[in-house]
């Protein structure tokens, strides 16, 4: 009889996966990741049938954690400015925060090994932001271009604006409203 899968473990082994990978890259071994762990290498195949898996799973879970941190208390009464300040400034607080989780969420998105399933998984926790997107492109000079283009680069912005707040945080609320400015050049 299988053992009950304990949430603890899954989450412990998810947390080690994204640690492990940031410092070592996507070809690190499972048994390192199961030993930062706390669990034995065979236990890490309770949870996920194959390292691949385990590659999925934190991805999805990944894309989820930043999509809802960059939603959380969004108003839909505000102008669109303000709702799209307001999930940049999330947006690049949570990538800030989290080196490790955006370091890896950088190398999964670069992974063959991740698949179009869950790429659109991740995709759909990041529809809140897409719909957003959509409306301001609607009537700015990005209206022809497709929401894939304009994401590719507000993730370019982005990337930009929290590799120079990271260099410099003395100056992070002037690198945020500096990236999120240029980007509302570009969007609306």
């Amino acid at each position: 009889m299988a053992r009950p899968r304990s949430e603890d473990k899954r989450e412990a082994i998810l947390d080690a996966a994204t640690r492990v990978i940031a410092s070592q890259g996507l070809s690190a071994a499972t048994a390192t990741i199961a030993k930062a762990a706390g669990v034995a290498n065979g236990s890490l195949f309770v949870y996920f049938e194959t390292k691949a898996d385990l590659l999925n799973a934190l991805y999805v879970e990944l894309k989820e954690e930043m999509a809802k941190a960059s939603l959380e208390g969004l108003r839909k009464d505000e102008e669109p400015q303000a709702q799209m300040r307001h999930v940049w400034s999330r947006w690049v607080a949570w990538a800030t925060a989290n080196r490790e989780k955006r370091r890896t969420l950088v190398l999964l998105g670069t992974s063959d090994e991740i698949t179009q399933r869950s790429r659109h998984a991740g995709h759909q926790s990041m529809a809140g932001i897409a719909e957003l997107m959509e409306h301001v492109k609607a009537r700015g000079p990005m209206r022809d271009a497709s929401l894939a283009f304009v994401s590719a680069l507000m993730n370019a912005t982005a990337d930009a604006t929290i590799d120079f707040i990271m260099n410099d945080p003395p100056n992070a609320e002037r690198h945020c409203k500096a990236g999120f400015d240029a980007l509302w050049r570009i969007i609306a």
